[in-house]
């Protein structure tokens, strides 16, 4: 039994889906009981025909399921089958051999020791379980498949160790544990939800006997939430109450069920932060000249001719953005600023050179005395974003987590919200669903939200899609730039945004082609590139040019591009704990989170790093996990940042693993030169016209369009 090291990039490991089209309209249920495809079975019948009758006000037929904890926006359970299969009785679990340690480290330790699992575990676990970890692992070995890392068969293993003749595949505990595993691993790979029939096959898969029975004691216990997924009609409604309707069900683990649903309350109260007004409001709208007139959200204090305290966010808001939009620099700059000035909520979609038009808007706004900041994903993000504000608004740019953790930005009034005005996030794409929900309830009322990035780009490290589910459902106001990529590299990376693999003009070597055969030769072409042919004929330092590659393992994956370019570059016996001084390395704090840096030295409190200008200590048991060498990284870590010269590889065996979003990706992070070092053939162009991104299952668009079903449809810039 072992456990994997993180590196930043989510596990694509769940059977992979179409994503349903026309099914953007949800209806949620939390229900005694699930269902598969329309028609697949009898469960389903029953919910669908529960769900209609609930929508109807009228009674469902058959007996009610069992009261479960409340779920939200649910109205009542579906009903349980009439006869459900009477539940096993748990396996006995023989007496321990000698009572368990007081500590909880050390009780989980000596039941992982019993079962043959690896010690290592002790801390994950009381970490995941709590302090009664040991005795609840005893009590129920499969609880081991929460830790990170494990497998159903080494769980399997660890019960047989621990549980003899008295565990089965058909364990009730089995069930459930490999179920939540199943849920979990559908999240690592992106997803918020499964479809019933997914989830089903997949247990089936795991050898669970009886998968329905598995599936249908996960909803009654509430490990799962149960959702009801069917087509729209006409317009933005939900589709009609035609009995006979599809009807998909969705499963859900509640963090993200509950994350989707905050996300979407928080988008649609600002999006109804500023109401339509018309020219007769507008022109009696006048600002006082009082100083201390100034509210929580930057708004001057007015009074209306009777005397009534006047909206000072509207006053305030109305009499500067005309001047904002007259320093916009560009027609697509106006255009965001026009859009922002009439609502609390709007995207923007661009590319890296469209950065510069939330960067104006910010400036000036700024200038035009409001409490206006800007965002990116990354450190390197953040200083490009800086250079784009211009003197003396530096400080207006911020990393995401450094905004959420107050180490940047305005800070957090008594009430928790962000003390701001005007919030613009350049890399939108990258906020996975709990980290948007997050970003997104610390907005205060009153403020105004701009969510922008380059929908090309790989979606989030983390569970769901959040900025293309908010783009999908078209409820706020969308400003696409018209603003391209400047050089050969801009125009290559324009064509495969849109599925089009064309050469470009490159007079001065911006692209350049390197055909491989097989892995061994591009890695040697890689060193090549990256030691000497980039240096030389481009002049870029090795320290300014970046490795992409697809994968880490494999004969040209950033493992074995690694091992060459430290043998290269900075050779060293790797006396701290496999790194030396000057090595290329990128750190991963935290999930979906990558830092590249420097190493500087090692010592007893762990490895020290440069990142970026920011001294950072990676502890001794950190090391393994959360540190990789550098050279050579993958798309997902690179997202973010920039390099002025990059150097992607595709080695033959990454053929199957290419998508658009993933091309793209790579591709864009070069400024100005970018070698590809080809060994896909045709594969990349195939990738690139037919393969657009791997579907995730998620629930916020149909969220945010039933909570927006009676709005006006809003026009887009």
């Amino acid at each position: 039994m072992s456990t994997d090291g993180t590196d930043g990039t989510p596990a694509e490991r769940t059977p992979e889906r179409a994503e349903p089209t026309g099914r953007e309209s949800a209806g949620r249920e939390s229900a005694g009981a699930g269902a598969g495809a329309s028609g697949a079975s009898p469960e389903l019948a029953r919910l669908a025909a529960a769900v209609k009758a609930i929508e109807r006000r009228e009674p469902a037929d058959g007996p009610p399921a069992a009261s479960a904890p409340p779920r939200p926006r649910a109205e009542a359970p579906a009903p349980a089958p009439a006869t459900p299969p009477p539940a096993a009785a748990p396996a006995a679990v023989p007496a321990p051999s000698a009572p368990l340690p007081q500590e909880p480290s050390a009780a989980a330790r000596a039941v992982l020791a019993r079962g043959g699992a690896p010690e290592t575990l002790a801390e994950p676990a009381v970490e995941a379980l709590g302090e009664r970890a040991g005795e609840l692992l005893a009590e129920d070995p499969w609880l081991v498949l929460s830790l990170a890392g494990v497998r159903p068969d080494q769980a399997d293993g660890f019960a047989r160790a621990l549980l003899g003749d008295a565990c089965g595949p058909g364990d009730e505990r089995r069930g459930r544990a490999v179920t939540g595993w199943l849920m979990q691993r559908a999240a690592d790979a992106g997803h918020t939800a499964l479809e019933w029939s997914v989830l089903l096959e997949a247990l089936r898969g795991q050898s669970v006997p009886d998968a329905e029975d598995a599936l249908r004691r996960a909803v009654e216990e509430g490990q799962v939430m149960v959702f009801q997924d069917e087509p729209e009609g006409e317009g933005r409604g939900p589709a009609s109450d035609d009995e006979d309707a599809p009807v998909t069900v969705l499963l859900a683990l509640d963090r993200y069920a509950l994350a989707e649903e905050s996300l979407a309350d928080g988008l649609v109260r600002l999006l109804n932060t500023f109401e339509a007004e018309s020219d007769e409001q507008a022109d009696a709208e006048r600002p006082l000249d009082s100083e201390d007139g100034t509210d929580a959200a930057g708004g001057d204090a007015a009074a209306d001719g009777d005397g009534a305290e006047a909206d000072p966010v509207a006053v305030r808001v109305r009499a500067d953005w005309a001047a904002i939009e007259a320093a916009a620099p560009s027609s697509s700059a106006a255009a965001l600023v026009r859009a922002v000035a009439a609502s609390g909520l709007v995207t923007h979609t661009g590319g890296e050179a469209a950065r510069a038009e939330p960067a104006a808007l910010v400036a000036a706004a700024r200038a035009a005395g409001l409490r206006a900041f800007a965002a990116a994903h990354t450190e390197d993000g953040r200083r490009r974003l800086a250079e784009l504000l211009g003197a003396g608004a530096e400080d207006a740019a911020v990393t995401v987590d450094g905004l959420l953790s107050g180490a940047e930005g305005p800070g957090r009034g008594h009430d928790g919200a962000l003390e701001l005005d005007l919030l613009a996030v350049l890399d939108a794409p990258q906020l996975d669903v709990e980290r948007a929900a997050t970003l997104v309830e610390a907005v205060p009322d009153g403020a105004r939200l701009v969510l922008g990035g380059d929908p090309a780009v790989l979606w989030s490290a983390g569970p769901g899609r959040a900025f293309a589910d908010l783009l999908a459902a078209k409820v706020c106001p969308q400003v696409v730039s018209r603003t391209p990529d400047p050089g050969p590299v801009g125009d290559l990376v324009s064509g495969i945004a849109i599925g089009e693999l064309e050469p470009v003009e490159a007079p001065g070597k911006e692209v350049v082609i390197v055909p491989v055969r097989e892995p061994a030769e591009a890695v040697h072409r890689t060193v090549q590139l990256m030691a000497d042919s980039v240096p030389r004929a481009i002049g870029v330092p090795v320290e300014r040019t970046q490795v992409v590659t697809p994968g880490h393992g494999g004969p040209a994956g950033t493992r074995a591009l690694n091992a060459a370019l430290k043998e290269r570059l900075n050779p060293g016996p790797g006396r701290f704990a496999g790194f030396d001084p000057g090595d290329r390395v990128v750190y991963a704090p935290g999930p979906g989170r990558a830092v590249p840096g420097t190493v500087v030295s090692g010592d007893g409190e762990g490895l020290r790093l440069d990142c970026g200008g920011t001294a950072v200590v990676v502890p001794p048991e950190r090391v393994r996990a959360a540190l990789r060498h550098g050279w050579a990284i993958t798309a997902h870590q690179a997202v973010g940042t920039c390099w002025p010269a990059v150097v992607v590889v595709l080695p033959g065996d990454a053929a199957s693993s290419l998508t658009r979003g993933w091309v793209y990706t790579a591709f864009s992070r070069a400024q100005r030169h970018l070698s590809v070092v080809q060994g896909v053939d045709q594969a990349l162009a195939r990738a690139v016209r037919e393969i657009p991104a791997k579907e995730r299952t998620t629930r916020l668009r149909a969220v945010l369009r039933e909570q927006t079903a009676d709005a006006e449809p809003v026009p887009q810039a």
